[in-house]
């Protein structure tokens, strides 16, 4: 049964055999015995794919409430212990790597948990793809999961002083028009648009694009170096404005700004390696001050989340 919902899950024979530390003939195997003593087919089977029938949608719905009482079995059971452990897979933006003080005070308070980290500002499929947990920005549509709010943040436009030096400081959108662009991509949404109104619309010009990425740190790098304007959130810039490597302009004309969210599989119970976890970025993500080691989530919290829909 586990065989076949991990291939019905990722639709591959061999993914699924990947993922269970066995062969993909080894996968298509144990189906073929279910199959067998079922009296039923349960995948339609090319030589590229497999693709469930009516039989086999029906009884991955009734495999997954089987494993479901397990897991809240096991859970159950878990919890008489004195603390949390597990792999945790967890999903985070590309800008996550920004977030490893916080996932390395996360660790040094629960060792008993082994992350699995996947940076990706892919828009992965939480259920499907066996996350615990993701970290995403945006607006939230998929009734499967619950969610929590980390925190918001802002954009600033930042270049190096040596830069601006060279290429004069803007003032106004008149002056922005000349200056060298480092724009962030988002793989769904595209360019990241630099200047908002007052109420929300963004605000059109014609920039003169340097360089674009998909990732925010070289961005970063690339801003420093002197080669151009980038806007970037304020949490990733801090650090380089504090130390003056980054300075920022025309603060007054970025207005828009964006919330992190946590988002993890709904179930009657939750796991306790996913509750703490939970809590600790809640509480510790935008915390202004540095982060201890010794800092402890607030347990109490998690049953409040109400729930919303997800993407």
């Amino acid at each position: 049964m586990n065989a076949f919902v991990r291939a019905a899950e990722t639709r591959s024979f061999t993914k699924a055999g990947a993922q269970l530390g066995v062969s993909s003939s080894a996968v298509g195997k144990a189906v073929a015995r279910l199959e067998g003593r079922l009296g039923v087919r349960l995948f339609h089977r090319s030589t590229r794919t497999i693709t469930l029938t009516a039989e086999g949608t029906l009884f991955l719905e009734r495999c997954r409430r089987i494993f479901s009482e397990i897991e809240t079995a096991e859970i159950e059971l878990s919890q008489t212990r004195d603390a949390p452990r597990g792999k945790l897979k967890v999903s985070l933006p590309l800008v996550g790597m920004l977030m490893m003080p916080t996932l390395s005070a996360f660790m040094r308070t629960w060792p008993d948990i082994e992350l699995d980290l996947d940076f990706s500002d892919r828009l992965v499929d939480v259920i499907d793809e066996g996350y615990d947990a993701v970290v995403r920005t945006g607006d939230t549509t998929d009734s499967r999961l619950m969610m929590r709010v980390l925190g918001s943040f802002g954009f600033k436009l930042v270049g190096s002083a040596s830069y601006f030096s060279a290429h004069g400081t803007p003032k106004t959108l008149s002056d922005l028009v000349t200056h060298r662009c480092l724009r962030h991509r988002y793989p769904t949404s595209g360019l990241e648009d630099w200047l908002h109104d007052g109420h929300g619309n963004k605000i059109t010009f014609q920039m003169t694009t340097a360089v674009t990425s998909s990732a925010i740190e070289p961005l970063i790098q690339l801003a420093k170096d002197g080669h151009g304007i980038a806007c970037l959130p304020d949490f990733a810039v801090q650090e380089q404005l504090d130390d003056g490597s980054l300075v920022s302009v025309m603060e007054h004309a970025v207005r828009h700004s964006s919330t992190y969210r946590i988002l993890w599989p709904s179930s009657r119970q939750l796991a306790p390696k996913i509750s703490v976890f939970v809590d600790f970025m809640a509480a510790n993500l935008f915390k202004p001050r540095p982060i201890s080691a010794d800092s402890q989530p607030d347990q109490a919290d998690i049953g409040a989340v109400g729930r919303e829909t997800a993407r």
